[in-house]
């Protein structure tokens, strides 16, 4: 039995240096930027400062 990925891709922006991930379990969403060999990733936060939550649904 495969095991379901925890986070998927929902948006990406510039050739994949920037993207945003979906925590499965969560909902909460993780924003990821990189240029050349440096990175980094944090929350994703709305306009009132708190996290996005993306609803969660089963598949």
């Amino acid at each position: 039995m495969a095991k379901k990925k925890r986070f998927i891709k929902t948006y990406s922006q510039d050739m994949g240096s920037t993207i945003i991930l979906v925590d499965r379990e969560t909902g909460v969403n993780y924003i990821f930027s990189s240029s050349g060999y440096a990175g980094g990733m944090t929350v994703l936060l709305g306009k009132d400062g708190k996290p996005v939550i993306t609803p969660v649904t089963e598949e």
